[in-house]
């Protein structure tokens, strides 16, 4: 008896409809990708065990204290070195800012600092403070120049004031 066997060719694929899909949705994706925007800040945090041990007495640690009624600037050795009083707006960044052009004059090498910020304090006030600690505008042959003052910050919580 014979055989008969059918001749079967390969079946074509159908990829117009996927095309369909790419065509509409690479278009969406680039125009959503552009207005996504992300802004990274680098922070360090602090060592657990910051004792005595790990100061020096020759280098600056400074640290700003973000209290309710003002900002307290020190240094970790020497102690308090100015409270700015808030003004109506909230913490003065300005007056803050100036400060740090004064102490990075003194310590031309420190890129180093820290913010102690109280637990309820609001993100954006956390963001402008660290801001008037990390740069500095200035005019320089009719430019304005932006001159970097303490970019490496340490985020931590503040002492309870008393202790």
């Amino acid at each position: 008896m014979r055989i008969r066997r059918l001749r079967k060719e390969p079946a074509a694929l159908e990829v117009t409809a996927f095309i369909n899909l790419i065509v509409v949705l690479v278009p969406f994706l680039l125009s959503t990708a552009v207005f996504t925007r992300l802004s990274v800040l680098e922070l360090a945090l602090p060592a657990q065990s910051a004792g005595v041990a790990q100061l020096q007495v020759n280098q600056l640690q400074l640290e700003v204290v973000m209290r309710p009624d003002a900002l307290d600037v020190g240094d970790r050795i020497g102690g308090l070195i100015q409270r700015i009083p808030n003004t109506d707006k909230g913490y003065d960044t300005r007056t803050l800012n100036g400060l740090m052009v004064q102490i990075k004059t003194k310590f031309p090498d420190q890129t180093a600092a820290t913010v102690l910020a109280q637990p309820d304090t609001p993100y954006e006030q956390l963001v402008l403070v660290m801001d008037a600690m990390r740069e500095a505008r200035t005019a320089r042959d009719n430019e304005v120049v932006k001159v970097a003052l303490f970019p490496t910050l340490s985020i931590g919580d503040a002492p309870v004031k008393g202790r």
